[in-house]
């Protein structure tokens, strides 16, 4: 399938995108969706985002998305659905979470999207916070151990913090890494309404720099590899994950600036997974647009 004729360039400082529904396909609906939008990157689900079923894909729609996004360098991720809990103390669950990371992880090389992005889930007991990352490492190491050096990475995406939290903070990603090694094929998806939720000052005038910072620290350089650029329905440290139109909510437009100038950011996809809508995200994608450092 054709792209459009005057496709909007790819900017190396900071893709943005939204994440957009597959529709037709991913190269009929997708694809198109995202170009519609006025963006450079989207991300996607493979299959169906609440349940377990593992989609096969259409091989044809596969390659001519692949192909899409080889010819034009568009960044693009998938991600996994919203049940996996590599924590969870149910055995049912943990093997299916593990079972669904396989496959997406599949699908996402298939595809030729860059990384898929997994929440990094909930112990869910009390006390069980040791036996849960135990379970991660033995779950995702083989995976990630798989993984061809031009594949895909696993983008570990810290939650809000609600319940029992396996990560939430940036100081949280330190022991998740140690558990899988520091693996070279893992990466981080920062949401920005997750973190702040989660207690990151991204509200305060240095707390994005200091919170950037902090994750090169733990994480080390290059590990942060998309943004999830959400703003907040409601306020620091809430715990809760509701995202709200950038510069409507509690982070406000200043903080997307200044994560969109800073060092750690440079060549980071930012996508969207705000409400509203096409409209709104087109409207959200032009306010960042005006944001980022040209």
């Amino acid at each position: 399938m054709p792209s459009p004729a005057t496709p909007p360039p790819t900017h190396a400082r900071n893709p943005l995108g939204a994440h957009v529904p597959v529709g037709p396909g991913l190269a009929k609906g997708a694809w198109r969706a995202m170009r519609d939008l006025g963006g450079d990157t989207l991300q996607v689900f493979t299959g169906n985002p609440r349940g377990w079923a593992a989609s096969a894909g259409d091989p044809a729609q596969d390659a001519a998305f692949r192909a899409l996004c080889e010819a034009e360098g568009v960044p693009a991720f998938v991600h996994a659905p919203y049940l996996v809990n590599l924590g969870s103390p149910n055995p049912a669950t943990y093997e299916k979470s593990v079972a669904s990371v396989a496959h997406n992880l599949a699908r996402t090389h298939a595809i030729g999207a860059r990384g898929l992005v997994v929440h990094t889930g909930s112990c869910v007991d009390d006390g069980a916070y040791d036996a849960a990352l135990a379970q991660v490492r033995e779950g995702l190491l083989p995976l990630l151990d798989a993984l061809p050096e031009e594949g895909p990475r696993l983008l570990l995406e810290p939650t809000a913090g609600q319940g029992r939290s396996l990560c939430a903070k940036v100081d949280d990603l330190e022991p998740y890494l140690e558990a899988l090694e520091r693996h070279p094929r893992v990466g981080i998806c920062l949401d920005t309404c997750h973190a702040f939720a989660a207690g990151e000052p991204l509200d305060e005038p240095t707390g994005v720099a200091a919170t950037l910072e902090r994750l090169v620290e733990v994480a080390g350089p290059g590990r942060l590899a998309l943004v999830h650029a959400n703003d907040s329905k409601d306020v620091r440290g809430s715990f809760k994950d509701r995202h709200e139109r950038i510069g409507v909510g509690h982070l406000g437009k200043d903080a997307f600036a200044a994560m969109l100038a800073h060092p750690a950011t440079v060549g980071v996809p930012f996508v969207l997974e705000t409400p509203g809508g096409a409209d709104a995200w087109r409207e959200d994608l032009a306010l960042l647009a005006s944001l980022r450092p040209q």
